[in-house]
């Protein structure tokens, strides 16, 4: 903590930055597609960007773009653009999003987003594969696909130091060295294990403080939205993971965050409720949103959004630099299972997070859109509630579509589920 730290200068310092630094962030790959420089399009679940910092690629988060597009209320133009153009309203609203993007050369509410030169991308999300298709047809773009080995079954998963992780790190680990390879011919460049290094070291600097960050929200009051701030420290994360840019604001977000904590600063003016997170936030109305939620003092203070869009950065896995190859095979199988367990067998993990979190309610929320990470949320809402005698609400909308978000109908279902909560904290308060 710096001495000159005060509420004036710190508070509200990750938000501020964080929106300036995404600009520019924006404005370069403007210049990066007018200049034709090379672009690697990735995905937040295992971005591999450690390897790709080092080949000097810029990089972009299809998934970043669209979600933009809906913050910004211009999505539906995006969407509809897609589905005159013969995709069918069913699928992924991120994917038609960039589908129009990619037909309108690039343009894009922020700026100008490169074409293609590589994509990259991992098995945690089935529609990913599909996505890179459509770059391949359009671009005649090579992809690489890194399989990663998931959790064979819930609660059976393996930690290293056992012999099936050993052999799940040893298949990341041939992989990795082929994406390397595959970067050399497309760059003409040496692959620089120290510049590897380097990055590496980065990353460990930005996950240790995320963990960290992630950790302060056990106070009370929180000092961050999970939801709204979040989504802002999330894209930090991702758009500049093994970067001096984001190690220097993920230490500067560490800092707020403790000084907050140790000043008893809130998010809210009075957080009543401290509410849990599963799933995509409602983007095509998300500050409303929130608001439903803040109204009532309702704050999130954690989600499973801040596990799997954080590649594996959540764990706070510190890469070996004496191995970096192998070391950093390890925190991919590491990181992208983790991301698939957030998705997919998240109840416990939930359950493990009432108590520390101090936890008064969970809220679930599938979207139309993205069937992944939906697909049995149902399913792992009622064993959460079979572990836990925590209120919960489950709430249906979409991350992109606006058609259909229907306000009304969530107001009365979040009013009723504080309305819930209310009453069981009369009846405790009588006994």
């Amino acid at each position: 903590m710096t001495e000159t730290a005060t509420a004036e200068t710190i508070v509200g310092r990750g938000n501020q930055d964080g929106a300036n630094h995404f600009r520019q962030w924006f404005a370069d790959l403007t210049t990066a597609a007018q200049k034709g420089e090379p672009a690697a399009y990735v995905f937040v679940m295992g971005s591999i960007m450690e390897v790709l910092n080092t080949f000097d690629f810029h990089v972009v988060f299809p998934e970043i773009n669209s979600l933009q597009t809906a913050v910004r209320k211009v999505a539906h133009e995006y969407l509809n653009q897609a589905e005159d153009y013969g995709y069918s309203p069913d699928i992924c609203g991120y994917v038609k999003a960039d589908v129009a993007m990619q037909l309108r050369g690039g343009d894009h509410s922020m700026g100008k987003i490169p074409k293609p030169t590589l994509a990259v991308l991992t098995n945690a999300c089935n529609t990913y594969i599909k996505w890179a298709e459509i770059w391949e047809r359009m671009y005649k773009t090579p992809s690489f696909v890194l399989d990663v080995p998931g959790t064979r079954a819930c609660g059976k998963q393996t930690h290293p130091g056992d012999s099936q992780f050993e052999n799940d790190r040893k298949y990341v680990e041939y992989q990795l060295r082929e994406l390397i390879a595959l970067c050399e011919r497309i760059t003409g460049k040496k692959f620089d294990i120290d510049r590897l290094r380097d990055v590496m070291a980065k990353t460990n600097e930005m996950s240790r403080c995320w963990k960290r960050v992630l950790d302060l929200n056990k106070s009370i009051p929180a000092p961050f939205n999970a939801l709204m701030d979040g989504t802002v420290y999330l894209g930090m994360l991702n758009a500049f993971r093994g970067t001096e840019l984001g190690v220097k604001y993920f230490q500067d977000l560490q800092e707020e965050m403790e000084y907050k904590a140790a000043n008893n600063i809130g998010t809210l003016q009075e957080e009543k409720y401290r509410l849990f997170f599963v799933g995509v936030p409602c983007y095509p109305i998300f500050r409303k949103f929130s608001e439903l939620f803040t109204k009532w003092g309702g704050n999130f203070v954690s989600s499973t959004y801040l596990w799997f869009a954080a590649g594996g950065t959540n764990l706070g896995v510190q890469y070996d630099l004496n191995r970096p190859i192998e070391s950093l095979a390890e925190g991919v199988l590491l990181s992208v299972r983790d991301a698939m367990d957030s998705m997919f067998f998240q109840d416990q993990a939930l359950a493990d997070s009432v108590a520390p979190f101090h936890v008064d309610g969970v809220v679930y929320h599938p979207i139309k859109s993205c069937r992944t990470t939906s697909a049995g949320m149902v399913d792992n809402r009622r064993s959460f509630m079979t572990k836990q005698d925590t209120p919960t609400l489950l709430i249906e909308s979409d991350m992109m579509d606006r058609r259909v978000v229907t306000e009304a109908q969530m107001k009365n279902r979040i009013d009723a589920f504080f309305e819930g909560i209310d009453t069981r904290r009369t009846i405790a308060a009588r006994k």
